[in-house]
């Protein structure tokens, strides 16, 4: 591809060089610079990439984006902000893959990728080849893709689209972190509905305070990027969206709602409801417990009945998803008692589920859980006391501490365990602390080990780990 057709594209001009130059790729990351890549530079947090311009001329580099004139004989392409013309070079270069794709994204701090599953399954009862990228990775056509990130970078992001579309995938599912809307990541991208599932308090490290970070997640609404918007009713941002943005579409059960549901029975192994989608009733069968499960469905339910699915294709297609990985997922039965894995991570996420499975306990409820290093530390003693509170008893334990000292995470959880007087012990190390757990147990309990989820590493001192809740869980009980 010629160079002059990727900068019709940008918000950008070329002040040196021919715009004739052959491009073989783009790439914002000077290590994986191969020839003929179209590289961009910008100023990050804690590196300025202009600084590699030696590097990636050596290694063949085609030309150069840059927020600043630089001393080389490439190409050079003069832009404000070098970050804002990633999506737009990539989007250009894979060639618009997105215009042959539809594109549902779901933003949200919980629930995004259960969402974006009973989404993938009900379109695949429904017959159409469908896609998916999120948490848990990205999968289509029989791929499946380790997870990096929530939301793809752009370049990646796009080289997906262009294969998904070369694939004949018709429908992408797709999570759309707050952080992605912030950088833009998700430039160019028409979404054929924008879903919030709720908002509430994660990521402060990087937001400061929850108007930055909810400002952040209406982005994904802002004119233009979404044909249809589903909001959650009984959740302040989505209040908030219902009010400023006419023709928006709610789900709920607290407040007046287009799509909400009625007779609800929990389980342990599931749900049953009578859902009232645009006033047409349905009963509605889950194989995964918990209220802010059926608050999911109803997401994906009011999307999929937007998008002109059949409401009995809805029906089986919730049905049909057993299990999404890590998400209060059953993992085992013990001493008469059942195990669940959860990524709960966030106070709100971690009280959800902690009631859920007390309305359904016979026995005691235990909560083994931590909290990640390097992240919002205002939560930790929130996380500690929403525990202490909704459990009968909890064993605190490492997460993912990064570059933190583990002792230093939980003795911050401990604060808000200790403003409630219940009781609970600390465990460091996070194997040890789920065998403990286990032993515990006995008929009629429930154990419920969040943090995690699905993950299969634990990330400590910038080394990655093998490790999953799940796994482990199952070999200390020896099945």
């Amino acid at each position: 591809m010629k160079l002059s057709e990727i900068l019709k594209n940008l918000t950008a001009s070329l002040i040196s060089g021919n715009e004739d130059t052959e491009i073989s790729g783009v790439a914002t990351d000077s290590k994986k610079v191969q020839k003929g890549d179209l590289f961009i530079c910008y100023c990050g947090k804690s590196h300025d990439s202009h600084d590699d311009i030696a590097e990636i001329t050596k290694k063949g580099a085609a030309a150069v984006i840059c927020e600043k004139k630089l001393d080389t004989d490439l190409p050079q392409i003069l832009a404000q902000d070098g970050r804002a013309q990633i999506a737009r070079a990539a989007r250009a270069f894979y060639g618009f893959p997105d215009k042959k794709l539809k594109i549902v994204g779901v933003t949200g701090t919980n629930g995004k990728t259960t969402t974006t599953y009973m989404l993938d399954s009900i379109f695949k009862f429904n017959g159409n080849k469908t896609g998916k990228i999120g948490t848990l990775g990205i999968s289509y056509d029989g791929k499946f893709i380790v997870p990096e990130l929530t939301t793809p970078d752009p370049v990646y992001l796009y080289s997906v689209l262009a294969d998904m579309a070369a694939s004949g995938v018709e429908y992408v599912f797709m999570e759309v972190s707050a952080h992605a809307l912030f950088y833009d990541k998700i430039f160019g991208l028409t979404f054929e509905a924008g879903i919030l599932t709720n908002c509430t308090q994660d990521h402060l490290d990087f937001f400061g305070n929850m108007r930055d970070y909810a400002d952040s997640k209406k982005l994904m609404f802002k004119a233009g990027r979404c044909k249809r918007i589903i909001v959650n009713s009984d959740d302040d941002l989505g209040i908030e969206l219902l009010a400023e943005l006419r023709g928006t579409i709610s789900y709920g059960l607290k407040n007046p709602a287009d799509v909400f549901a009625v007779d609800i029975n929990e389980k342990l192994d599931g749900s049953t409801f009578v859902l009232n989608l645009f006033d047409e009733l349905y009963e509605i069968k889950l194989s995964m417990p918990a209220l802010h499960n059926i608050y999911n469905s109803m997401a994906a339910a009011t999307c999929a009945k937007l998008l002109g699915v059949k409401t009995s294709v809805i029906a089986a297609g919730l049905y049909g998803l057993k299990v999404v990985a890590g998400r209060l997922e059953h993992v085992a039965k013990f001493n008469g008692a059942d195990i669940f894995v959860d990524f709960a991570h966030t106070p709100d996420g971690l009280e959800k589920s902690l009631k859920s499975l007390k309305k359904l306990c016979k026995g005691k409820l235990y909560c083994l859980f931590g909290c990640g290093g390097n992240r919002d530390k205002t939560k930790r003693p929130l996380m500690g006391k929403t525990a202490a509170e909704n459990s009968d008893f909890c064993i605190i334990t490492s997460d993912n501490p990064r570059f933190e000292d583990p002792f230093d995470i939980i003795c911050e959880i401990e604060n808000g365990i200790k403003s409630t007087g219940k009781q609970y012990v600390t465990v460091t190390e996070r194997e040890i602390a789920t065998e403990y757990a286990i032993r515990l147990l006995e008929k009629g309990d429930i154990l419920l080990v969040a943090g995690k989820g699905g993950e299969n590493y634990q990330e400590i001192m910038g080394i990655k780990h093998s490790y999953n809740d799940n796994t482990v869980i199952k070999t200390i009980i020896g099945t």
